[in-house]
């Protein structure tokens, strides 16, 4: 394994020794993608936080299409990049590996490079380990299109698709707007209000991160299978914990060309989800399922979330018999 700086080391001696949250966000052969999120997590566009309250570790296992040197370069202080040659083919590893570099009080993990974020995920996952020190702060998760990516693809979805979505909000300086051209992830498909399988930035505290013991390496597969829907279920789970979701905030997942999201063919990817369940069937003994929780929700809601709302909220309703609101309440 390498590991390396692509700046100067210094900018460790000049931030805190203790931070609150450590980003820790996984790149695989995704240069443009990564570098959206990249910027996506930076000061500025960040809103109501400052460089030396968090840190983001860039952990990218190396291929044909590493981010570019001089983009790396120009990252401010609170960004660290390690770079690992011959990777696995599961990111366990590389999550792993980059939570050991982490100097902050909690970790965040985004296991996929390729999820750009609205501007107030890192003022709220603070906000949500300030009030218990037992948070386990999700971020819901989107696909940009109308429509989830696997099935997009399969009508002409493309890279130049998506970078004219992009262009259409005059990303990234309306980040909210990213709301407006995307649709619920699969995981996060039954809504805001009822169990979800995983988040794709989820944040612990490092005694419950290491009381789970980090990503579970055994999860090998391409891609890691249910390597992160196995992390966030354990997560949600384990005792004590309070589970807090971010209801006016998201993830919002580019093309790419992933293992589940990419152009492959229905069959494939069936396929490789088949075996990922059985691979959890014979490493937990059990079917997945996902974790229930008794949820606690922070932060802002804006206009343009509320439409994720809403159709939450009606999910529920319509599972409990009743039909949703169409004016106020009586």
């Amino acid at each position: 394994m390498l590991a390396r700086f692509l700046k100067k080391d210094d900018r460790t001696a000049r931030a805190r020794d203790v931070l609150s949250v450590s980003f820790v966000v996984i790149v695989y052969d995704m240069q443009q993608q990564a570098e959206n999120t990249i910027r996506s997590l930076l000061p500025g566009y960040q809103l109501g936080v400052s460089g030396d309250e968090y840190e983001v570790i860039v952990v990218e296992n190396a291929s044909a299409n590493t981010m570019r040197r001089e983009f790396l370069q120009s990252l401010p202080a609170n960004v660290r990049y390690f770079l690992r040659e011959n990777p696995e083919t599961s990111p366990a590893k590389a999550i792993n590996f980059g939570a050991e570099q982490a100097r902050g009080e909690n970790i965040c993990v985004i296991i996929d490079g390729a999820r750009m974020l609205t501007p107030g995920v890192v003022r709220t996952i603070l906000m949500g380990h300030r009030l218990s020190d037992s948070a386990v702060v999700a971020i819901p998760g989107y696909h940009l299109g109308r429509e989830l990516q696997q099935e997009a693809v399969n009508s002409g979805y493309s890279l130049e698709q998506e970078r004219a979505l992009l262009d259409s909000i005059a990303w990234p300086e309306a980040g909210y707007r990213l709301f407006d051209i995307a649709c619920f992830s699969g995981s996060s498909a039954p809504g805001l209000f009822m169990p979800n399988s995983e988040s794709n930035c989820i944040s612990i505290p490092r005694d419950i991160w290491r009381g789970l013991g980090g990503y579970d390496e055994r999860f090998n597969l391409r891609g890691g299978g249910l390597i992160n829907l196995d992390l966030y279920k354990r997560a949600c789970e384990y005792p004590g914990v309070q589970h807090i979701i971010a209801p006016g905030e998201g993830t919002f997942h580019q093309f790419h060309g992933g293992v589940t999201t990419g152009g492959q063919s229905r069959e494939k990817r069936e396929a490789y989800i088949e075996q990922s369940k059985a691979q959890y069937r014979e490493l937990r003994g059990e079917e997945f399922v996902s974790p229930r929780s008794q949820p606690l929700y922070l932060g802002e809601i804006p206009e343009q979330a509320q439409k994720f709302v809403h159709y939450s909220a009606s999910r529920v309703l319509l599972a409990r018999g009743e039909s949703p609101l169409t004016h106020g309440p009586a």
